[in-house]
């Protein structure tokens, strides 16, 4: 007997559900209905079908080539209701519950994964069953796929069975000619435009007697009635999309794994505790299980109310080898503090009575200081808000706990859980419970909904401790799992020499800030209005009218309509005025070039002079936030306000460095690495010629270019200079002929030339591309000097422009990675020789490949010293690593 598969259609079954079930919603307020509807029809048809193997698939966001095609012709597609998009997630949540396997893919439709999957398996010998309520699938159909399609009738749901001979009986059409019935009739549901005019009746009686739209549009003359005989003359363009866009790939670039799909028993403890939660008491029956994994977990969870209970608690903690923490705030207030001492040992401590806020952070810290293992997540900002609610000497405490001797004792989950896949958006203890120890937790959302915490602490205490004890628990339970993956991947020095310190690091630079000097920061800003007003005047004179100069649309119609310049791209929306358009425009228009100054002030304006003046602090400094996990090279990204963005280009951006100042009796220094990433290139690539170079301290652009050009070292010109220099930095990020072409304002074949002159000139730089590549193709994933991985899941993409960006991903992200993990080494040398020697000097903000310390006057020829040591010797390369320094009175003189 063969072994049935049952693959369901995740987003068509659901969002039938949504509309065909009466709205339901469970205490939290969470809309249940789809989800319900969806799991009653799921459940039947495993009743019926038993299968072996089960899948669903879903769409993702990311719109795929049929929606795009879709979208350029007919507008946007109806978004789905907010009602039914907040249940997507949380059925996906209860499937996996279940352990069935779900399916979703950038790029591809869940129609595509759904088609290449029922195709693969009746290929392996298997009895394949489809579930959807979209009839395109019944091009699927065999005498060995069975399309079911839903159907209510009489408030009873069934479903329509179909094989070959069925599609025939019921549309006269063989299922593959379901694709040609679509291109001519159309789906509005499917957002499929078909031929205005023509209808179900017609569109059958072409295909049965043409068998093809383009064998139809070859007899176009025959076609009866003349109505619809016109209708595809006019609108043949629209029937060969939409028989693209009802085409579903039966092949597409996607790995399905049968033995994950094997189907077991779904009725889980887990799924048990999500359908509780649920409030689908009905279906509860399906399920033998007395103590789900969920409620014994959650069980455990204590709350400790009494302060001596609490005192004699925190005591054994002292004497707890490992432990895991986490704080309950509601902005600065503290509610509760939740601790992890053992498998059965999660205990949540509340800010209440005799349990004060500073009482329990002050034994916190004692706790904390005692630990040898701490588990926790968001270390940074945790100990600035432990420091920033505690006074001076408490203060002191916390900077102790942060010292040397005591840093390794910590690890934050999430840096570990980055490390691991920096692609990932959010490394909350929901993300790290379902990915690293297989289990679903409620969210905050399915606990209490969008209530505040502090209300919840006191209305609905229940939910309040299982959420406060997972916090803990699940850091616990992560920590050791998250520690093995690191090891397994190489990552676990990467980890403890330079992410972890980095913490401790960027915590100091956080609390020292940067000053700033706001009358210098006005009077910019008002310097910046009075030449905006002139750009606003000059404009609306050569325009010779008032209009909104913010408005594409408006300034598309002023200057490719009322003056008539050339090289104008309309959209539907209007003309583009991108940077792109107007910057090629700028040299022959002078209204152009304002306008391209105006939109650079009146954004310096916005964001630095206005923007910047919001966040200075009452000691008149900024103190920015540097974030560790959001960027997947490796790179360091700083926000609230972003200070690694300011304008060093143009002069009038530039000065914005004027208004950031040291402290009295301090200087500004400011080092930066020379040609970092191109050194990192000569090092991992081993090419000779560029080694050579940079030992001989040589002017690198400048060689490059004699050697590509093949004219004397002495008889460069500037201009060959500013190529060469284009392409030694393209070159570090997989620069293309095309874009090359574009900066430099030459040809493709020039740009082409170019490269290849480059890379005969430093052949091996062309082999360790080429391997990065292969490298990461391979293993999927590209690799840093230090061993930090950046998944490539790019490469595998079937759309040829995603996989082209992954190969030059691939390219850069080894180069750019090793640069950025030379940084932050350099940062953690320079700050802890500052504090070990004790100066009074401090590292204050990382900018790219640059450094700033606020150094004491008297202290300048030892930080100096520092910055050169640290820096140059942050990494053992093959040429050395070099810096630029200077100091000021301000940053502008410093840079």
């Amino acid at each position: 007997m063969r072994e049935k598969i049952l693959l369901v259609d995740g987003h068509s079954i659901i969002n039938r559900a949504f509309y065909g079930v009466t709205d339901l919603t469970n205490s939290e307020g969470l809309h249940t209905n789809a989800i319900y509807g969806f799991l009653n029809t799921l459940f039947k048809v495993l009743d019926e079908e038993k299968p072996d193997y089960l899948t669903v698939a879903f769409d993702v966001k990311a719109p795929t080539f049929r929606h795009k095609m879709y979208d350029a012709y007919k507008g946007t597609r109806k978004p789905m209701p907010a009602e039914l998009h907040e249940q997507v997630p949380v059925l996906k949540d209860v499937l996996h519950a279940m352990g069935i396997e779900t399916m979703e893919k950038a790029g591809l439709e869940a129609d595509d994964l759904l088609g290449t999957v029922a195709k693969r398996s009746e290929a392996r010998g298997l009895e394949v069953t489809v579930l959807s309520g979209d009839r395109d699938l019944l091009q699927l159909a065999t005498e060995h796929i069975r399309i079911r399609i839903p159907k209510s009738k009489g408030g009873v749901t069934e479903t329509e069975n179909y094989h070959t001979q069925d599609v025939i009986d019921r549309y006269q059409v063989t299922p593959l000619q379901i694709i040609e019935l679509k291109a001519l009739m159309g789906d509005t549901a499917d957002n499929i435009p078909g031929v205005p005019g023509i209808g179900e009746k017609t569109a059958t009686n072409l295909i049965v007697q043409f068998g093809s739209i383009e064998n139809a549009y070859r007899h176009v003359e025959e076609i009866k009635p003349n109505r619809a005989k016109e209708a595809l003359k006019t609108h043949y363009d629209m029937a060969e999309m939409s028989k693209k866009l009802a085409t579903i790939d039966i092949d597409c670039d996607y790995d399905y794994d049968w033995e994950k799909a094997k189907l077991g028993d779904i009725y889980t403890p887990e799924a048990y505790s999500f359908l509780k939660r649920l409030e689908f008491k009905n279906m509860l029956s399906r399920f033998s299980v007395e103590a789900p994994a969920n409620e014994k977990i959650e069980k455990s969870f204590r709350l400790v109310e009494d302060l001596g209970e609490a005192e004699n608690l925190l005591s054994r903690a002292e004497q707890t080898e490992r432990l895991a923490f986490a704080l309950q705030r509601e902005g600065e207030e503290l509610l509760s503090l939740s601790l992890t001492l053992g498998q059965e040992r999660t205990f949540i401590i509340p800010v209440e009575g005799f349990v004060t806020e500073n009482w329990l952070l002050g034994r916190l810290v004692r706790v904390l200081a005692e630990a040898q293992h701490i588990s926790c997540l968001g270390l940074k900002e945790t100990l600035k808000y432990l420091e920033s609610r505690m006074d001076g000497e408490g203060q002191k405490e916390i900077q102790r706990l942060a010292g040397l001797e005591h840093q390794n004792a910590f690890s934050d989950e999430e840096i570990t859980a980055y490390l691991l896949n920096p692609l990932k958006d959010s490394y909350g203890t929901e993300e790290l419970a379902k990915e690293y120890l297989a289990l679903t937790i409620p969210s905050r959302t399915e606990l209490f909904g969008k209530d505040k915490l502090t209300k919840v602490k006191d209305e609905n205490p229940e939910a309040y401790r299982i959420y406060a004890g997972y916090a803990s628990y699940v850091l616990y339970q992560a920590a050791p799992v998250l520690e093995e993956k690191l090891q397994e991947t190489g990552m676990e020095r990467l980890y403890r020499d330079m992410e972890m310190p980095l913490v401790f690091t960027l915590a100091g630079m956080e609390r020292e800030g940067v000053r700033v000097d706001a009358e210098a920061l006005k009077s910019y800003g008002d310097e910046l209005a009075v030449r905006i007003g002139e750009l606003e005047k000059q404009i609306y004179e050569e325009a010779g009218e008032t209009f909104n100069i913010n408005s594409p649309k408006q300034l598309g119609v002023i200057l490719f309509e009322k003056m008539g310049m050339k090289g104008g791209k309309k959209t539907k929306t209007g003309y583009s005025t991108s940077a792109e358009v107007l910057e090629k425009l700028a040299p022959e228009h002078k209204i152009v070039a304002d306008i391209l100054e105006y939109r650079q002030l009146t954004k310096l304006k916005s964001t630095y002079a206005d923007g910047l003046a919001g966040y200075i602090g009452a000691d008149q400094r900024i103190h920015t936030t540097f974030q560790q996990t959001i960027t997947a090279t490796g790179r360091l990204s700083s926000t609230e306000p972003n200070l690694q963005n300011i304008p060093i280009r143009v002069e009038l951006g530039r000065r914005i460095r004027k208004v950031f100042i040291p402290a009295e009796g301090c200087v500004l220094v400011d080092a930066d690495y020379s040609q970092i990433e191109l050194r990192v290139l000569a090092h991992m690539s081993g090419d000779e010629n560029l080694i050579k170079a940079y030992r001989e301290a040589q002017d690198i652009h400048r060689l490059t270019a004699s050697q590509v050009f093949h004219i004397p070292f002495d008889q460069v010109t500037d201009l060959q200079r500013r190529n060469a220099k284009a392409v030694n930095f393209g070159i570090v990020y997989g620069i293309s002929s095309f874009g090359l072409s574009q900066d430099l304002s030459i040809t493709r074949k020039e740009a082409q030339e170019y490269i290849q002159k480059y890379f005969e000139t430093y052949p091996k730089i062309k082999e360790f591309l080429d391997r990065c590549v292969e490298e990461a193709k391979t293993e999927g994933y590209a690799k840093t000097m230090f061993g930090r991985r950046r998944p490539m899941p790019e490469l595998k993409s079937s759309n040829f422009m995603q996989r082209s960006f992954g190969e030059r991903v691939a390219m850069n992200a080894p180069i750019q990675g090793t640069a950025a993990d030379i940084i932050k080494i350099a940062m953690i040398r320079v700050d802890r020789r500052l504090r070990e020697e004790g100066l009074a000097s401090r590292l204050l903000l990382q900018v790219h490949d640059e450094l700033l310390i606020e150094a004491r006057e008297n202290e300048l020829t030892r930080v100096k010293t520092i910055l050169a040591e640290e820096m140059c010797g942050a990494a053992e390369l093959s040429v050395p690593l070099e810096i630029d320094m200077k100091q000021g009175k301000n940053w502008y003189e410093a840079h």
